[in-house]
């Protein structure tokens, strides 16, 4: 396993992050637990969480697995998510904030979280109340680094500026959705991660699975994302990523490698990419992602695939004199 700083947090992360959500929802405790031991064996010690992922079991598990080896672990979760029926029980108040790290950290049973992120963008509360909260966790130590999550670039830059103009602890780390599918970060959320030597670390590298062939013909099998969750179904389903998948697994097929392991490698290749986020409900899945860190990926390689589907949206309409 290969690490490397986090942004300008000063810390040092693994090249792949495992992303919990799976623990206690569509994996049991014992197969969290073999999870665990399978990434911990494979160098990883990034671990990604958010109270809402099993609301709260997640946590829990994930907290129970730490236990005897937390010094050695990086450890995230996140705040925004409902995680009860009130009305304020949402967002990114300080009321919400300060309440959710408290639970939080019970349920992960650790005296801090590394890295916390607001998990979505709450346009309900001032962006500097949010931001004055999450300083505040850090003089307390409850938390060390702040990050974002789920935020339009645009945002991100007004939060790094008020952080400057008002002393507080920056965001060190963005954490967007980002595949040969999904390449929305690459207009603007990327090249600004870049510039303001922010850690990225993106989910769905795989697609929610689009891009391992499992829905090979448009074809929704019974137990999948797209399946199970409307929001997977309304984010991946268009034929279009069917007939892009496709087109990729073939590639990874003639290139003698498991597409999951290929997708996982084009996204943590990006210059502007931390560590992707890996997932898994069984050992067999896992096995697969962990199959990215033997792929010699090139940037010529980079391309090929690049090409394989649609580049995003560029970030200005004067493209002609480029």
């Amino acid at each position: 396993m290969q690490y490397t700083n986090l942004g300008s947090s000063g810390i040092s992360v693994s090249r792949l992050c495992f992303g919990t959500m799976s623990f206690g929802t569509v994996a049991d405790r014992e197969t969290s637990a073999h999870l665990f031991r399978r990434c911990r064996d494979a160098g990883i010690q990034f671990f990604d969480c958010a109270n809402v992922y099993g609301k709260g079991r997640s946590e829990e598990i994930l907290g129970d697995l730490i236990h005897g080896c937390r010094d050695e672990l990086i450890i995230t979760s996140k705040v925004a998510g409902a995680m009860g029926e009130g009305i304020n029980d949402r967002g990114l108040s300080r009321r919400n904030i300060v309440r959710s790290v408290e639970a939080s950290l019970k349920r992960l049973k650790t005296d801090r979280i590394d890295v916390y992120f607001f998990h979505q963008f709450d346009s309900a509360t001032p962006m500097e109340q949010s931001l004055r909260a999450m300083d505040d966790l850090v003089r307390q130590g409850k938390i060390l680094y702040p990050a974002i999550s789920n935020w339009p670039a645009w945002q991100t830059v007004r939060a790094l500026a008020a952080c400057e103009r008002e002393g507080w602890a920056k965001p060190v780390c963005v954490q967007p959705m980002y595949n040969l599918i999904k390449r929305q970060a690459e207009a603007e959320i990327l090249p600004m991660a870049a510039v303001e030597n922010l850690g990225v670390v993106p989910y769905n590298p795989m697609g929610a699975g689009v891009l391992t062939g499992k829905y090979a013909g448009g074809e929704v099998p019974g137990k999948s994302r797209l399946a199970e969750h409307d929001n997977y179904r309304k984010r991946y389903g268009d034929t279009e990523n069917f007939t892009i998948a496709g087109r990729f697994v073939a590639h990874a097929k003639e290139r003698g490698v498991h597409p999951a392991a290929l997708a996982v490698a084009w996204v943590g290749h990006h210059p502007a990419v931390t560590a992707p986020i890996i997932g898994a409900r069984s050992l067999d899945q896992l096995e697969q992602s962990l199959g990215a860190t033997d792929i010699p990926m090139t940037d010529a390689w980079w391309d090929e695939i690049a090409a394989l589907s649609y580049p995003s949206p560029v970030a200005t309409d004067r493209t002609e004199e480029r």
